[in-house]
C-alpha cells in the first residue's frame, strides 16, 4: 500500500527544510504529520499514542532548535515517530521496527538526529546533562541540550539522580517533563498526584501568567542579559517561595504548566527559553493518543495495538481455526490469583507493567495484594525483600530486560540475605519488534554467577503453573527466578492440577541415539519439531528439558554423557555465560569427553524483527536445529574439554 505524505510534510526531508516555513505553516504541519503517523502505524503496526501526543512538540522542537547540532534527547523513544519524520526517513518510516528496518527507537548509528540510544524509561535528563557539560568543557557555550521525559519516566530513581545534578551542574539543559498522566499503563504514585496539583492549582496558574507575562516582554537574542535573568528568576520566587515547587528546590528554573497542543504556544515558549541560560524544566501537558479519538479515551489498548482500521478502529487479529494457547503472561497472571486463594502470604510486585505482565487480573482483584510501584526495578526488588522478611511469598514480575537495572538489588538485598523473593521474567529471550533494548538475552548469564538462586524456565503452560507452585512452597527458602518468553505457548488446555517440581529436576523427553539435545525453557518446543524433521529422515536424537540451569540435574547430566558423546544445547539466551557455559563447566568438572554445540543468542548485538526472523538469524529455530543436528552427526572429530 503506498501513503504518502500531505503537501507540507513531503518538502521536508530535514529539520532545515521546516525552519523555512513560516509560523502559521506549522498547524498544517503538525496535521499532515499526525495523519501520517496514523495511516502508516495502521497498516504497518507499531507504538501509537506516544507519538502522536506529541505531534506539536516534535515540530516545534526541530522549528526553534538548529538540530542536530543543539541536541534533542528522547526519552524511551517510544514517542519518536514524529521526530524521524521530520529528520530525513519518512520515505523508510514505513519499515519501522521490521526486520533491517528503522528501529522502533532513537539509534544513533540510524541518524544523526538521534543523539543517544533510548529503549528504556528515565535515561534522558542524564544523557543531556552529559552533553551539556562535555559541550561546557568544550567552550561550545551556544549549544542547546533538550531531554524529553514523560512524567511516568520521572518516577524513577535514576530521573531524579539527574535533577539532583542537574541544579548544580554550571551547564545549558532544559528539561521537557511531557505531562500526560500515562506511560504505557496509567502512572501511579505522589508525583502524578503532585503534578495534577500544579496543572489545576490557582496559584500555580498565576505563576505560569506572570511569568509568561514577563517573557512577552523579553527581547531575545543577545540583548538578554544576566540581570535580565535574575530578575526573572526574582519573580518566579515571589510568586511561589522555592520550598513549594519540587524543582524549583532543586534550582531548576520552572516554568508552565503550559498547553503542549499550543504549537504556536510551544514554539514562542521554546525560543524565549533558549536565551535563558542554566538548568530549566518546562512542564507541558499533553494527551497520549491526541488526535485519534479511540486512543485518546484508552491510551493503554492504543499504545501498540498492532494493525488496525483507521476509519472504524477495528484492530485486526490473526484469523484462527482452532483454539489458541494463552500468552504465557496471562497463565502468570490467573495463575497467582489461584495460589494466591489458597496462601494468604503471596504478594504480587510489578514496575509499571501490570497490563504487559497481566498482574492487572490480581490487581483487580485482589487490590490489597498486588501492587504497581512505578518506573523503579531497584524498589520493586528491595521492597519485595522487604516484604520476605516479614513471611511473606512476593511474585516480583518484571520484564527480563528491566530486570538488569536491578541487578544489585538482586544480589545485596535478596541473594546475600537469601530471601525467597520469586522473580517472574517476563520477555525472556528474543522478543522481535523492540530490539536489542528489550530482548532479555542476559538473565540466565548474570543470575547463574549468583549464590543461592535457583533459575527455571517452563517449556510449555503447565510447567509455568507448576514452577510459580513450587516456588511459593514454604520449603523453597531461596530466591527462585522463573524466565519465560513473551506470546504464545502451546497449550490450549493448560489449567492442569498443580504439581510440585523439585528444584535442580530436568525431564527426559524423548529416548535417542548418537546425539543428544538439551533444551531449557520454550525453545524445548523448537527441539521437538525439529526431532520431527529428523526422524522422518531417519536419524534419532535424544530430547531433555533441563527446567533448572541452576541448579542442574546432575543425575541426568551423568546418564546424557555416559550415552552420548555429540551434544547439542539449545537456549533463549546468550550463549557467553548461559546454559551451555553451564554444561561444559559440568563436563570439565566431572571430566566427560563429549562433543558440544550450543545454540542460543550469540556474542552480538540481535537487532529487531519478528521472533521467527531472529530466532533464523541466530540459528536455533526449528530448522536451524534439526540443519546442527545432522552437522553434528556428520562431524567425526571429537573434542575432548
Amino acid at each position: 500500500m503506498n501513503i504518502t505524505a500531505g503537501s507540507l510534510l513531503s518538502q521536508i526531508n530535514s529539520p532545515a527544510d521546516l525552519r523555512k516555513l513560516s509560523k502559521d505553516q506549522l498547524h498544517q504541519v503538525c496535521e499532515e504529520l499526525r495523519q501520517y503517523i496514523i495511516d502508516v502505524v495502521s497498516v504497518h503496526g507499531g507504538h501509537f499514542a506516544a507519538s502522536l501526543g506529541v505531534v506539536e512538540l516534535s515540530v516545534a522542537l526541530h522549528y526553534v532548535f538548529n538540530t542536530p547540532y543543539d541536541q534533542l534527547v528522547w526519552d524511551v523513544g517510544h514517542q519518536a515517530y514524529g521526530h524521524k519524520i521530520l529528520t530525513g526517513r519518512r520515505e523508510a518510516f514505513p519499515t519501522n521496527r521490521k526486520y533491517k528496518g528503522l528501529s522502533g527507537f532513537p539509534k544513533r548509528d540510524e541518524s544523526e538526529y538521534d543523539t543517544f540510544g533510548v529503549g528504556h524509561s528515565s535515561t534522558s535528563i542524564s544523557a543531556a546533562l552529559g552533553m551539556a557539560m562535555a559541550s561546557h568543557y568544550k567552550g561550545e557555550f551556544d549549544r542547546q541540550h533538550i531531554a524529553v521525559i514523560g512524567d511516568g519516566a520521572m518516577t524513577a530513581g535514576m530521573a531524579f539522580e539527574a535533577l539532583n545534578h542537574a541544579g548544580v551542574a554550571n551547564a545549558n539543559v532544559l528539561i521537557i517533563l511531557n505531562d500526560n498522566c500515562m506511560s504505557i499503563d496509567p502512572n501511579v504514585g505522589a508525583l502524578k498526584e503532585y503534578l495534577t496539583d500544579i496543572t489545576t492549582s490557582p496559584t500555580y496558574n498565576k505563576l505560569r501568567d506572570d511569568v509568561w507575562h514577563l517573557l512577552g516582554k523579553l527581547p531575545v537574542g543577545k540583548r538578554f542579559t544576566r540581570e535580565m535573568a535574575s530578575k526573572l528568576e526574582a519573580s518566579l520566587k515571589g510568586v511561589v517561595s522555592k520550598s513549594s515547587n519540587l524543582f524549583e528546590s532543586l534550582q531548576l528554573r520552572y516554568f508552565g504548566p503550559i498547553d503542549g497542543h499550543n504549537i504556536t504556544k510551544l514554539a514562542d515558549t521554546l525560543q524565549d527559553l533558549k536565551d535563558i541560560p542554566g538548568p530549566k524544566l518546562l512542564h507541558i501537558v499533553t494527551t497520549k493518543g491526541k488526535g485519534y479519538a479511540l486512543a485518546e479515551k484508552d491510551q493503554t489498548t492504543w499504545h501498540a495495538p498492532g494493525l488496525f482500521d483507521k476509519i472504524t478502529g477495528e484492530i485486526f487479529k490473526k484469523p484462527v481455526d482452532r483454539p489458541q494457547p494463552p500468552k504465557y503472561q496471562d497463565v502468570f497472571g490467573h495463575t497467582i490469583i489461584e495460589l494466591a486463594e489458597k496462601n494468604e502470604k503471596i504478594i504480587g510486585i510489578t514496575p509499571a507493567m501490570p497490563s504487559g505482565s497481566s498482574l492487572k487480573f490480581m490487581m483487580e482483584k485482589m487490590p490489597d495484594r498486588a501492587f504497581d510501584v512505578g518506573i523503579c526495578e531497584q524498589h520493586a526488588v528491595t521492597l519485595s525483600a522487604g516484604m520476605a522478611t516479614q513471611g511473606m511469598r512476593v511474585f516480583c514480575t518484571i520484564y527480563s530486560s528491566f530486570f538488569q537495572r536491578a541487578f544489585d538489588q538482586a544480589v545485596h538485598d535478596v541473594a546475600i540475605q537469601n530471601l525467597p523473593v520469586i522473580f517472574c521474567l517476563d520477555r525472556a529471550g528474543l522478543v522481535g519488534e523492540d530490539g536489542p533494548t528489550h530482548h532479555g538475552a542476559y538473565d540466565i548469564a548474570y543470575m547463574r554467577s549468583i549464590p543461592n538462586v535457583i533459575i527455571s524456565a517452563p517449556m510449555n503452560e503447565e510447567e509455568l503453573r507448576n514452577l510459580m507452585y513450587s516456588a511459593q512452597l514454604e520449603e523453597n527458602t531461596h530466591p527462585y527466578v522463573i524466565r519465560y518468553p513473551r506470546g504464545q505457548g502451546v497449550m490450549p488446555e493448560w489449567r492442569t492440577p498443580f504439581k510440585a517440581i523439585k528444584a535442580g529436576t530436568g525431564r527426559k523427553i524423548r529416548d535417542g541415539k548418537e546425539i543428544a539435545i538439551l533444551s531449557f525453557g520454550h525453545v524445548g518446543n523448537f527441539v521437538t519439531e525439529a526431532c520431527k524433521e529428523l526422524i522422518s529422515d531417519g536419524l534419532q536424537p535424544a530430547h531433555y528439558d533441563l527446567r533448572f540451569v541452576k541448579p542442574l540435574d546432575e543425575a541426568m547430566l551423568h546418564e546424557v554423557f555416559r550415552n552420548f558423546n555429540k551434544v547439542i544445547t539449545v537456549e533463549d539466551g546468550a550463549t557467553t555465560g548461559g546454559v551451555g557455559s553451564a554444561v561444559l563447566e559440568f563436563m570439565a568438572q566431572h571430566h566427560y569427553n563429549a562433543q558440544v554445540k550450543m545454540l542460543g543468542i550469540p556474542d552480538k548485538i540481535v537487532e529487531h524483527g519478528k521472533p521467527e526472523e531472529l530466532y533464523r538469524e541466530c540459528g536455533y529455530d526449528p530448522s536451524g536445529i534439526a540443519r546442527a543436528t545432522r552437522e553434528m552427526l556428520r562431524e567425526k572429530i571429537t573434542v575432548t574439554v
